[in-house]
């Protein structure tokens, strides 16, 4: 999906909102935010530096999971 606006989530790993979303939709089922918090890490490297972005991940992917943010 493309975003009008696609901050940098991760400034540590420089990842952006849309490599947040597509990360998180590899996958055709989702299971819990905290599953798929591990699979969009392993993707992306996000929150794995300073770890300071870590619960604004976790806020997106669950809103991205809820249908929430578009």
């Amino acid at each position: 999906m493309e975003y009008k606006e696609n901050p940098i989530i991760c400034n540590c790993m420089q990842v952006s909102l849309s490599d947040i979303d597509n990360a998180l939709h590899q996958h055709e089922k989702f299971s819990s935010v905290e599953e798929e918090f591990k699979r969009v890490q392993e993707a992306t490297h996000c929150s794995t530096g300073c770890g300071g972005c870590h619960d604004k991940v976790m806020d997106i992917i669950s809103q991205m999971m809820n249908g929430m943010l578009h």
